[in-house]
């Protein structure tokens, strides 16, 4: 059962106006124009697609034999937190140049915050981070924020510290469906940040007949101006059932390797510009890519700041459905003031301020009520609260083990020449 909502927090005047301010601001920069591009049919909910987002995980094995010994704690006496994200991920104000939810945080705590954007994919800044968490060294970062099966990766390896659920009380606001995942029964190493969908987006005025399905991006016409996400579980993902297997069953190695020949032959060719992660939007925004393999908020984000130039769509096909998690690396000397961080962005209308900017699907219980305070034209989002029909058309990928997860990361990398 979740706790009461804080009634006293959603009339915070601080917060309201910095969220409100924030809200009309995007709004006044442009109107959506997908409010109803996810309808579909059939009937499985957001708690069960949820919960096997949630469960996505490397699977097998346990803590590595060797893991490294967590940091002493010195948030008594640094008042300091670091935290590294993806771009895009976190409400910012143009004017001021700063993160209001994280301005706010600091005011309430006395903790100064430091935040960066510096994931750009799960596994290139894995590799930038392996060495120094495998020695238990401070990687200058006390949460990083990755995708479910990277997140399972490091929380088997025992590059994680365990959460201490007493500084989180707010952790009672998780959704139910996301408290108890496969990579990390328990949610002992780990908090969902947002989840999201990846579909296919365009240039709206360069390709004005659009796109719906992943078959598209292959046109003549779109010769070199086409980028695909380096994570191999979208990219791959979205190829797969195109090809009309389901990646949340039994699909087989052969199956992987006849979507995999696809994407080798289509960078072969020339089709596809680029295999990139979060950077593929600056080549949106430059013209360098026309259609794109992408993230759901992303593209609401790009289009509220550069005037609706894109389309988002979930393939006919189906599209994918995953989560980030934020996690305190094992050599952070901060572990408490992470978890003091964690704790108020699981408030609900801290939750809902962040959703109201990013347009990922928010992971807090009481977010949509918050949001009919903050900002009621979005309480219908359905990339912010999608419905079942929403998610019907979206499938996550079965529990991999960490061979498999060895196996096929590795062959992607091969095939995109990595």
């Amino acid at each position: 059962m979740r706790a009461q909502p804080r009634t006293d927090r959603l009339n915070d005047p601080a917060l309201r106006a910095l969220v409100r301010a924030q809200s009309a601001t995007r709004q006044a920069a442009a109107q959506p124009t997908r409010r109803a591009l996810l309808r579909g049919a059939g009937g499985l909910g957001l708690a069960g697609l949820l919960a096997a987002c949630g469960t996505g995980g490397t699977g097998g094995g346990g803590q590595s034999a060797a893991a490294p010994s967590p940091a002493a704690d010195i948030s008594d006496t640094d008042k300091a937190v670091n935290w590294a994200n993806w771009t895009l991920y976190l409400d910012y104000d143009d004017k001021t140049g700063t993160y209001p939810t994280l301005v706010e945080f600091e005011k309430q705590t006395g903790i100064r915050a430091n935040y960066a954007e510096d994931i750009d994919g799960n596994d290139s800044y894995y590799g930038k981070i392996q060495a120094q968490l495998s020695a238990g060294q401070d990687i200058g970062q006390d949460i990083i924020t990755l995708t479910d099966p990277m997140a399972g990766r490091i929380i088997r390896q025992g590059y994680t510290q365990e959460l201490n659920h007493a500084n989180i009380p707010n952790l009672a606001n998780l959704l139910p469906s996301l408290r108890d995942v496969g990579f990390d029964p328990g949610r002992r190493h780990s908090l969902t940040w947002q989840s999201g969908f990846a579909g296919i987006a365009w240039n709206k005025e360069a390709v004005p007949g659009g796109l719906r399905s992943v078959e598209d991006l292959w046109k003549p016409e779109l010769k070199g101006r086409v980028e695909v996400l380096d994570e191999w579980r979208d990219t791959v993902g979205l190829i797969m059932m195109q090809n009309g297997v389901d990646i949340s069953g039994n699909w087989t190695s052969d199956d992987f390797d006849a979507a995999l020949a696809t994407l080798e032959e289509q960078i072969a060719s020339g089709q596809i510009r680029q295999v990139k992660g979060n950077s593929y939007k600056e080549d949106l925004v430059s013209g360098d890519a026309l259609a794109v393999v992408c993230w759901s908020g992303d593209i609401t984000q790009l289009n509220f700041e550069n005037g609706d130039k894109w389309e988002f769509v979930i393939p006919e096909a189906g599209g994918t459905l995953w989560s980030d998690n934020m996690m305190v690396p094992i050599g952070s000397p901060r572990k408490a003031n992470a978890e003091k961080l964690m704790n108020y962005y699981y408030e609900p209308e801290v939750a809902a301020a962040v959703a109201a900017y990013v347009n990922y699907i928010c992971p807090v219980d009481g977010a949509r009520e918050a949001m009919e305070k903050i900002d009621p034209s979005l309480v219908d989002n359905p990339l912010i609260f999608p419905s079942s029909e929403d998610l019907a058309r979206t499938k996550v990928f079965r529990t991999l083990t960490a061979e498999e997860e060895t196996d096929y990361g590795s062959r992607f990398q091969q095939a995109i020449g990595a």
